[in-house]
């Protein structure tokens, strides 16, 4: 499978699959997958000066600002593996994250050729915030709706135990889902704007990767 637009922008409110659609393309097309979360955790792991930065900040209970998140961001579009494309998932998420994001593309002489967003109904999304499952063992996510695990309370991939965390409540899901429609649905208009926005109605995870790469070929 060859994409034209392989640096990519995955937006999506919370539950609406972002990481399972990148998991389902990356089998198919050789992309850098960047996790702000993940890349974070990296950067801690790793001391690096922005880790540290971002560790101290987080150990009193601060976020980290979006000045170091992005300079993370801009630490890892500069690697190698990304010169083939990357798909960034939750960066960014405000307009203030993505003047800082064009600004970094900028820096290493790089652009975004497309945006994907996945848009999801508000019911179907608290049904799955709310019916989500995690395995002890390797930190796997399924849903007890719309996509379970083989056996009941069972991690397909490690065998561990799979429990529901407290905190997937309904009450935790709107709040989620208002976070989003404050802070991260401007971005849809910003980027329609600017003819990069690719809305994919997301049903079924693999029907949306088919329709997905029909669109970005």
């Amino acid at each position: 499978m060859t994409l034209t637009k392989k640096n990519l922008i995955f937006l999506g409110a919370p539950g609406a699959g972002k990481g399972t659609v990148s998991n389902l393309l990356l089998k198919s097309v050789k992309l850098a997958h960047i996790s702000t979360g993940d890349l974070l955790r990296a950067e801690v792991a790793a001391k690096t000066e922005l880790g540290v930065a971002a560790a101290k900040i987080m150990a009193s209970g601060n976020l980290v600002p979006d000045e170091i998140v992005a300079g993370m961001v801009r630490a890892r579009l500069a690697q190698d593996d990304c010169k083939d494309g990357f798909i960034l998932d939750g960066f960014p998420r405000t307009l203030a994250q993505a003047d800082l994001l064009d600004a970094a593309l900028k820096d290493i002489s790089s652009q975004i050729d497309a945006v994907v967003y996945l848009h999801v109904d508000e019911e179907i999304l608290i049904q799955r915030l709310t019916s989500r499952l995690n395995c002890r063992g390797c930190d796997a996510i399924y849903n007890k709706v719309f996509m379970p695990p083989k056996v009941e309370g069972v991690c397909d991939k490690c065998g561990s135990a799979l429990y529901q965390r407290p905190d997937d409540s309904v009450e935790t899901a709107k709040s989620r889902l208002d976070v989003f429609a404050r802070q991260t649905e401007p971005l849809i208009q910003y980027y329609r704007d600017r003819d990069l926005l690719l809305t994919i109605e997301q049903t079924d995870a693999a029907t949306t990767v088919a329709k997905m790469l029909e669109k970005l070929r």
